[in-house]
This record gives structure tokens, sequence and C-alpha cells, in this order.
């Protein structure tokens, strides 16, 4: 793929299962350093790879991620090797991420020296702590229906 066809790309990269207002703010933040925004999204088989279980699969993501005005473009990450590969495809000068992958990925600056790295703190929300509550609420909600059987 020509570079020069997406002048200013800004890449993000994640799972965005759940999504709610603190993806959106890194989206919107991230979209805010260029003229468009790439998403990188983890592939279900790599959330498998990386110990993760989405509730959403990966077309349901994606096609979620393609509806938010910030984003322009969703591509498939299929492994952590990826970053690397989009990164030099698409001639990214700018990597963002949320603060709780701080550090994680300043290797990329190994490969591309000019290379940026960003990162977003963490919203008030999370996809595990929605998914943690949604589970408390499911275990209430079914020992309530258990205690009215006993009655």
């Amino acid at each position: 793929m020509n570079k020069s066809c997406y002048p200013n790309l800004k890449p993000v990269a994640g799972t965005f299962d759940i999504l709610h207002e603190s993806h959106v703010n890194m989206l919107r933040n991230a979209k805010n350093l260029g003229n468009q925004l790439i998403v990188m999204l983890s592939t279900d088989e790599f959330n498998i790879e990386k110990g993760k279980k989405s509730f959403q699969d990966y077309d349901t993501r994606k096609y979620v991620l393609e509806s938010i005005r910030y984003v322009d473009l969703v591509v498939p990450e299929q492994s952590w090797d990826d970053k690397g590969f989009y990164i030099d495809m698409f001639g990214v000068n700018i990597f963002a991420m949320g603060d709780d992958w701080r550090g994680k990925f300043d290797f990329l600056k190994e490969e591309f020296p000019d290379l940026k790295i960003m990162y977003f703190p963490r919203g008030k929300v999370s996809s595990s702590n929605l998914k943690q509550e949604l589970g408390k609420l499911y275990l209430s909600h079914d020992k309530k229906i258990s205690d009215l059987k006993d009655e």
C-alpha cells in the first residue's frame, strides 16, 4: 500500500470490547493528533494469545468502531508484530495507547527512531470493571430469582 494514501495517519491498538466513554475519549484524543485515525483491532485469536476473553467477537467490535466518527480505518491486529508492520506500512509518526500499557511499546522506537509514542490516561471506565459489575448484577439477580423460587 502506498504510504501517501493516508497522510498524517495516527494509530491506536486494542481490543475495544464493550465500547464505552473512556474508549471514545481516547479515540477522539488520538484523532486530534493528526488527520486520520487507524485502529489496530485485536482479533479474537490474538486476544486468546494475550490471555483475554472478549464479550463481543471481532466482527462486532470492528462494526462498532467503524461507526465512530473519529475512526477512519480499522485493521486486524493478529500478533504483537502487527504494530510494527502497520507503523511501517502507513509511515506512522505517532502511536497512541492507553496508559495501562505505559512503556510496553517503547521498544518500537528502536525500529522507528522518529516514532512518537503517546500514552493516554485511563478514563474512569474500563471494560474489565464493566464486566465485573455486570457479573455482580447478574449474580445478584440470579440469587433473587433463586430466593423467590425457594419461598
